[in-house]
């Protein structure tokens, strides 16, 4: 089916988001709009502002999408839209826009996993990269270790038993000032600290070596911060950014290649905003090319939500003719696998 063009449409948290994408790993055009520079007033993603955000910006953000990539709805051959995980009022835009123009066009319907549309961020950049492999998200919202067997087949290996990497990052970047969103913000001053300043914990769970904890992080930081403050003494805001971050990445890093020594698997492929960490990128780029894993990872603008991804992963739906009725419903609480 070669030649399959695909409308996809991103709603699940703050970026309204529409893209044509042909047979799965070409982008005719990826449009965004983001809404950042309003939420970063609140420190964080407001939900109801977000909803009403999507709802203006939607419609002008498909029609774009088809104007770069030269199309008219009637040259789609799918409308493909995110139904979870994610923020339900704003799941409800997408979804509710998907099925209208699915309807009108006469088109099938493909409901798509927003982290499903991570891991597929690679498929466009990476055209070589196919299953198997190993799989690393990381995002505000999700940490998983996953075993891609298939296009659309997800073992989990490993998970967060509580935070996820980016909402620890956004916690710390709150508690050191930092301002929204802060995982770009403490990336960028990582750079001016020392990593060994401060020892932070690396939780591990101990009846699961491949799951995630970074709650007792957090914490620690947080208590830090707080003797440091009352014992008057003076904070150094890049070295706790960096030595926070250290911890982080070393447990990712720990965890993600245990699991290809585990399984033998040589291909990891990394997705979700925490991917475009530039400490993280490098520490698993030097692990795999020691064990002579291939590595791959989107662009920084693909790390992001991005409609192109949804675009990508619906493809490999499309094929298999899972199409959605039109009474898909946004499912805020979905997971992986």
């Amino acid at each position: 089916m070669s030649n399959t063009k695909i409308l996809a449409i991103e709603s699940s948290c703050d970026e309204t988001a529409a893209a044509v994408v042909e047979d799965g790993r070409s982008i005719l055009s990826n449009i965004i709009n983001s809404q950042i520079d309003i939420h970063k007033l609140y420190g964080g993603v407001v939900p109801e502002i977000a909803s009403r955000k999507h709802i203006e910006n939607i419609n002008p953000v498909i029609r774009l999408a088809l104007k770069e990539a030269g199309c008219r709805l009637a040259d789609i051959d799918a409308i493909a839209v995110t139904y979870g995980p994610g923020l339900v009022g704003a799941l409800l835009v997408g979804v509710a826009t998907g099925k209208a123009l699915a309807f009108v066009a006469g088109k099938p319907l493909i409901a798509v996993n927003h982290i499903e549309g991570h891991i597929s961020a690679n498929y466009p950049e990476n055209k070589e990269l196919k299953p198997p492999f190993a799989a690393l998200v990381v995002s505000g919202g999700h940490t998983y270790l996953a075993n891609v067997s298939d296009y659309g087949c997800y073992e989990i290996i490993g998970k967060t038993r509580d935070d996820a990497a980016g909402e620890a990052f956004d916690k710390i970047a709150r508690a050191l000032d930092l301002g929204y969103p802060g995982g770009p913000k403490i990336d960028a001053l990582a750079k001016e600290g020392n990593p060994s300043a401060i020892t932070f914990p690396r939780a591990s769970v101990a009846d699961a070596p491949m799951d995630f904890s970074f709650s007792g992080l957090k914490s620690a930081v947080l208590n830090y911060l707080n003797s440091q403050e009352m014992q008057g003494n003076e904070i150094n805001k890049a070295d706790v950014a960096a030595s926070f971050q250290s911890a982080v990445t070393d447990a990712i890093c720990d965890r993600a290649m245990l699991m290809c020594d585990k399984t033998g698997i040589k291909k990891l492929a990394i997705a979700g905003g925490v991917a475009a960490n530039s400490a993280l990128r490098a520490q698993l780029s030097s692990e795999c090319k020691k064990r002579d894993i291939s590595f791959y990872s989107p662009s920084l603008l693909m790390c992001t939500d991005n409609a192109a991804m949804i675009g990508a992963a619906a493809y490999y739906k499309y094929i298999k003719n899972e199409f959605a009725s039109y009474d898909l419903n946004a499912v805020p609480g979905l997971g992986l696998g």
